[in-house]
């Protein structure tokens, strides 16, 4: 828990009054006790504190969004063409080599930018300024991409603290924190937001910078959204409704924000998951009833894509065995995943099930300093093809480059793109090469 509500001065003060943090947590443990052995009379402050808590979850109550929700139907969860019939459109309107490569979204978050944050927040520059240095950093890193040939791009999310926060901050029915923070892994902290009530869109979220990063490229650029599991699974969810309700909240605002994104000309858009696996419980007997939901969730959020938009999502590394079947079942036409460290073991889930759409196993592992060279990723991507065939297959990093500073990514990045051209060409003379050339 983050540790002291008091120090939330900008939390809505009618808001305030339903939240607990850790030294409220424990004074109401005390209240508790006390009017346990004196009575209610005792207590009857902080009893009306928690009155006040539970009517401004009235408040948080938003009837067009209820609507709306009630009112999808089974062909809403489901994209309009299967995806044998929409990847051969995608590839005509993509045109992208056997292979192809690209990032899984973040770039460097440096030294520079947290400062440029920082001035915004505390008045320094205004939103305007804030802006145009964003614009220089997002043209910086096109051109970086550009220049190590990348084949999709992406706009290196330079404008986000946290790949949860960022849509919290948007999107109505959360709150987020200035000091609530917690250890998520080692010396990693994060402000988890915070579900108060119904969720909605009220404008587009990042639509305006994937347009920007795309007029600054021929080469096609991702659109990065968060997905609605993870943005559940790493906020504190409300206790008053089903977290499927919320998931499914947050779908229909991505969902908007994907048919903004095609307004915008972007054609390949990825929704990620990253917490799919993890989000799994523990009880055998609760699986099946969140692993149903989450892929609903997620398919709520990608299916109104129109076929020309290539659907991808990201996955952590996991054991996909006991979920392969759901994993197929959310249809993304690329799935990436965290699998260097297994040495493409965690594909053969993949083969067994026969999984049918695109597949980027990532080819280094973005966790450590090390370098690969061309060669090291090379051989992991024959080790890929044993279990997946090479037309679809893609070539990426094992995840965000958020953590890494330029001098290693430029160096790992180059290795990427030499290894795909490398076996491009061993196996474009070769009769598997061929076929696999016009089944691309």
């Amino acid at each position: 828990m983050p540790v002291d509500l008091e120090l939330e001065t900008q939390l809505d003060t009618k808001v305030k009054p339903g939240l607990a943090f850790a030294i409220q947590k424990l004074q109401e443990l005390s209240a508790l006790a006390l009017g346990l052995r004196e009575g209610e009379a005792q207590i009857a402050d902080q009893l009306a504190i928690s009155d006040q808590g539970l009517q401004a979850r009235e408040l948080a109550v938003r009837p067009v969004v209820q609507k709306r929700l009630s009112a999808l139907t089974a062909q809403a969860e489901q994209r309009s063409q299967p995806y044998a019939e929409r990847a051969k459109v995608q590839r005509a309107v993509l045109q992208l080599p056997l292979l192809p490569t690209t990032t899984i979204g973040s770039f460097p978050q440096t030294s520079a930018i947290r400062q440029l944050r920082a001035k915004f927040r505390k008045g320094d520059i205004d939103l305007t300024q804030y802006h145009q240095s964003l614009q220089k950093e997002i043209q910086f890193v096109i051109q970086k991409q550009e220049a190590l040939d990348l084949d999709v791009l992406v706009h290196g999310e330079p404008e986000r603290t946290d790949m949860v926060e960022y849509f919290a901050e948007q999107l109505a029915g959360f709150v987020t924190t200035q000091y609530g923070w917690v250890q998520s892994y080692g010396s990693r902290c994060v402000r988890p937001p915070i579900v108060i009530g119904d969720v909605e869109r009220q404008q587009p979220m990042t639509a305006g910078w994937s347009a920007f990063a795309q007029s600054l490229s021929n080469k096609p650029v991702k659109g990065m959204l968060t997905g609605p599991v993870t943005i559940l699974q790493w906020s504190y969810p409300r206790d008053d409704v089903a977290p499927e309700v919320s998931a499914f909240q947050i779908a229909l605002a991505l969902r908007d924000e994907v048919a903004d994104l095609e307004k915008a000309g972007i054609h390949i858009v990825q929704i990620d998951e990253p917490a799919f696996r993890e989000g799994v419980p523990l009880q055998k007997a609760a699986q099946a009833h969140y692993l149903h939901w989450a892929t609903r969730a997620f398919r709520i959020a990608s299916a109104g894509a129109k076929p020309t938009t290539q659907i991808h999502t990201h996955m952590c590394y996991s054991d996909f065995n006991s979920i392969i079947e759901h994993i197929a079942a959310m249809d993304a036409d690329v799935i990436t995943i965290e699998s260097t460290r297994a040495k493409m073991q965690l594909l053969a889930a993949f083969e067994a099930f026969s999984y049918p759409n695109e597949i980027g196993p990532g080819v280094y592992d973005i966790h450590s300093p090390s370098v690969p060279t061309a060669d090291d990723i090379v051989k992991l991507l024959q080790a890929a093809m044993k279990y997946i065939p090479v037309e679809r297959l893609w070539v990426n990093p094992d995840c965000g480059l958020k953590t890494r500073n330029w001098e290693e990514c430029e160096l790992a990045l180059a290795a990427m793109v030499n290894a795909a051209k490398q076996l491009r060409q061993s196996i474009a003379s070769t009769p598997v090469g061929k076929q696999a050339e016009l089944a691309h």
